[in-house]
């Protein structure tokens, strides 16, 4: 009977020992900043807009830039020569004495006439198929590619053809260089300066986001200060937490935008055959931003989210720094 009632006791000794231990062992340090609530989703939201408006204006800013540089190298290869319609002209003859001539320059690699299905194929958005250029005074062209790195002499090339055909112009393009260098260089200060209020606004937006979490949790900042815990640990938890809100934004704001991407540019490419389509892929390309692009598009989400932690660390450290001057004695 004793040995029954000793067995029984340390059985029960050790039930108690389990059960109190169990709490310890399931118990788990609460975080400083709680990790889900209305506050914290409405954060993620707004930096994934904001991600999402950073990089379409990242993406059209390449692609701006990239089409630019494409029209430039174009138009620096070729040259063009018009001859208008005159009364008593044989416009073929005058084409082939112009390409005659223009091949003749130094620095000239080739001369291509544009024939007369090419040429209405050219006005047929604006005329309609089915036209007869005869009926109409239809200036004809002369595509003269150039070698680029040593062009001809296009002031000399203009006075040998002028006497000899006065309906004649050649137009290096030089004009239409400047001014397409200039537009670009605009749009791109443009679409750098819109990023950056973007950027300044996503800032704004975590530090008023981190005065929030801190005003609701400032008690327990305050105890844990005055207690002799670290700025640099408070500042860590923050940093932690906001930099996983701002990770999170900011890659469903990427995802949207390299996905708007994908479909304009699968739709550019399943509408080349239309006129309007062909004139959109001739002034904006394919829409394709390319492989840097989307480079591009994955550092400014890496971007944002490390500024988005940065800027709630900074926050948090001017606080305590704030609580110091405010209660130097604590």
């Amino acid at each position: 009977m004793t040995e029954l009632s000793a067995q029984h006791f340390e059985e029960h000794e050790q039930d108690a020992e389990t059960t109190a231990a169990r709490p310890r062992a399931q118990r788990r340090m609460a975080p400083i900043v709680p990790a889900q609530n209305i506050a914290g989703r409405a954060l993620v939201l707004v930096i994934a807009i904001m991600t999402f408006l950073s990089c379409l204006t990242f993406g059209a800013v390449t692609l701006v830039r990239d089409t630019a540089s494409v029209w430039e190298n174009q138009i620096s290869r070729e040259a063009t020569i018009q001859i208008k319609p005159a009364d008593g002209l044989d416009m073929e003859a005058a084409l082939t004495q112009a390409s005659q001539i223009a091949g003749e320059f130094p620095g000239v690699k080739s001369t291509r006439i544009i024939d007369r299905e090419a040429t209405a194929r050219l006005l047929e958005p604006w005329l309609g198929s089915g036209l007869n250029i005869d009926d109409l005074p239809v200036p004809r062209l002369i595509i003269v590619t150039i070698d680029e790195n040593s062009p001809p002499d296009f002031a000399a090339m203009r006075a040998a053809i002028t006497p000899k055909l006065p309906s004649a112009s050649l137009d290096d393009h030089r004009t239409w260089v400047d001014r397409l260098v200039a537009m670009a260089r605009t749009t791109v200060t443009i679409g750098i300066a819109v990023l950056a209020l973007m950027l300044s606004a996503t800032v704004l937006t975590v530090v008023f986001a981190t005065r929030g979490a801190m005003a609701g949790n400032g008690h327990i900042i305050e105890v844990l200060h005055f207690v002799g815990a670290e700025a640099r640990f408070i500042a860590r938890e923050f940093r932690r937490h906001f930099l996983v809100t701002g990770m999170k934004g900011a890659a469903a704001g990427g995802a949207a935008a390299v996905l708007v991407f994908i479909v304009f540019s699968w739709w550019s490419s399943r509408n080349m055959a239309t006129p309007q389509a062909d004139q959109a892929t001739a002034l904006f390309g394919n829409f394709a931003i390319g492989s840097a692009g989307y480079l591009g598009v994955v550092l400014m989400v890496l971007v944002i989210g490390a500024l988005t932690a940065a800027t709630s660390h900074a926050t948090v450290v001017a606080y305590l720094s704030d609580i110091d001057v405010r209660q130097p004695d604590a």
